[in-house]
């Protein structure tokens, strides 16, 4: 284990050598040929099962892989066997879109960060689906869906409820992002009236879904660090109005204090370090809030050990990764298993 810790150190400093896009693809490729020479599974944690119950779903662990690293649900096999205790890929829209134009992710190396303006670019849902049911996954898998960007916000909800219904039967839980801060105007849908009727909207389908395919799926919504404390407020008392599933917090944020990285000006929602304060501030506010009502998943500025003992300890149930995961590759998630253990 330690050898194929250590092998990612090395690889990281030839990967990183590349334009980001080009290195993830590059990375996965790998994952890929290890997993058909049957050594992927090295790299899995020992004694990683930490199960957990959270939305009456059983999680292998509590340590998962945030929307946004499998945009297309392509890796769903290659990182269960990484040691994630659960995975959520996207974020999916209904119909095919490329995203912004490139470049449009940055290493902020001194930070420990990235700056991303991706622009929900995917497969679009039904591709996407195909592709998990090709997977054969058996552990919990969430399904993020957003808004196609030429979609006007009038019939925003509308693009969220088709990839809804389509995500049902393949989904153990199904995130609303309504937070990302790279499609216009997206984060209006936080605005009280927008969210309440969104999330009324979306509440309705759920339960006429669990009707039709005999199950229940949670979903939880995913927001912004960004929110003021009484855009909190709102937030938290409509979610629990509507016996909302879960909440995911946070996204990344538009805020740019302190920074030292030669594209600390570059459009985009950053991640990672400098992201940790604002993510954590906005959890601990939203978990006061909630008062343990709904269950959190923090994510956001995770890049080691203490950094997700403390989502835990104020309030989170689950915890995504994603940038700390490019930064320190598998070790990031044995050091986290790690400290639950012995916590």
């Amino acid at each position: 284990m330690g050898v194929l810790i250590r092998m990612y150190s090395f690889l990281k400093k030839i990967i990183f050598l590349f334009e980001p896009e080009i290195a993830h693809h590059i990375i996965f490729t790998f994952l890929k040929f290890l997993n058909h020479l049957g050594v992927l599974k090295l790299l899995a944690p020992k004694n990683s099962s930490k199960e957990r119950i959270v939305f009456n779903l059983k999680f292998k662990n509590p340590i998962g892989v945030a929307a946004g690293l499998d945009k297309n649900a392509e890796y769903i096999n290659i990182l269960d066997k990484l040691g994630f205790g659960f995975i959520e890929v996207g974020t999916l829209t209904p119909r095919p879109q490329a995203g912004n134009s490139k470049p449009r992710i940055f290493r902020l190396i001194k930070d420990k960060a990235l700056i991303n303006r991706f622009g929900f670019n995917n497969i679009g849902i039904d591709k996407a689906i195909i592709n998990i049911k090709k997977s054969n996954y058996d552990g919990v898998l969430g399904i993020n869906i957003g808004k196609n960007f030429d979609t006007p916000m009038e019939n925003a909800i509308d693009d969220y409820l088709i990839c809804f219904r389509k995500s049902y039967a393949y989904a153990g839980y199904i995130t609303i992002n309504i937070s990302s801060p790279n499609t216009k105007n997206l984060r209006d849908l936080q605005n009280t009236d927008n969210f309440s009727n969104l999330i009324r909207q979306i509440k309705s389908e759920q339960l006429k879904m669990s009707k039709l395919h005999s199950k229940y799926v949670p979903f939880v919504v995913k927001i912004s660090p960004d929110c003021t404390n009484e855009e909190l407020d709102n937030i938290c008392e409509i979610l629990l109005e509507n016996n909302v599933d879960g909440v995911i917090t946070t996204n990344t944020t538009l805020l740019r204090e302190g920074l030292k990285s030669e594209y600390k000006t570059e459009k985009g929602g950053l991640s990672g370090e400098p992201l940790k304060t604002y993510s954590l501030n906005t959890q601990k506010k939203i978990f006061k809030n909630l008062n343990g009502k709904i269950p959190i998943i923090g994510v956001g500025g995770i890049m080691n050990a203490k950094d997700g003992l403390e989502r835990f300890s104020n309030g989170a149930e689950l915890i995504q990764i994603y940038t700390g995961f490019i930064y320190q590759g598998n070790r990031l998630i044995n050091e986290l298993l790690k400290s639950i253990t012995q916590k």
